[in-house]
């Protein structure tokens, strides 16, 4: 019996045309309701992969979450670790590290919801910053998080 590929929802043509432009303006220094751009050392070409993110901070710490599932970034930051956050010239290098309780994934999730819900809900089959703490924690397993602590 084989196990079911992890949660990933590909971008739509329009989806990636849509991620391009916001990458653009984090570039040039324009954050939409607080979006970043991502750099993150790919795990095969070594590459420096981009690409727009929602970044949240909840009682002083930082979280990225993958509303798409298990996505390339997603790998690609297990892989290395940590990577860059950029709006403009500024750019923070961060480490990373991959939350794994459901409950504590749950917490984040809320409060990611809240913040982002307006652009994100679509990915998150139904479930919703209202959700119930058992969808929350159901949800989690196809959504991952990290806490990213920025190098000063």
């Amino acid at each position: 019996m084989s196990t079911p590929a992890p949660y990933y929802m590909k971008a739509s043509a329009f989806g990636t045309r849509f991620n391009a432009l916001f990458g653009r303006l984090a570039r040039l220094g324009i954050s939409l309701a607080g979006s970043a751009e991502l750099s993150v050392r790919g795990r095969k070409s070594g590459e420096m992969q981009r690409i727009p993110v929602n970044p949240y901070t909840d009682h002083g710490a930082q979280y990225l979450v993958s509303a798409r599932g298990h996505s390339h970034w997603v790998r690609n930051m297990r892989a290395a670790g940590g990577g860059e956050l950029r709006v403009g010239r500024r750019v923070r290098s961060f480490t990373a590290v991959e939350l794994t309780d459901p409950a504590e994934k749950a917490v984040v999730l809320r409060g990611y919801l809240v913040k982002w819900g307006w652009e994100v809900n679509r990915f998150y089959q139904g479930v919703t910053a209202n959700s119930s703490e058992e969808e929350l924690r159901t949800a989690s397993a196809d959504h991952p998080v990290f806490r990213i602590t920025v190098a000063d």
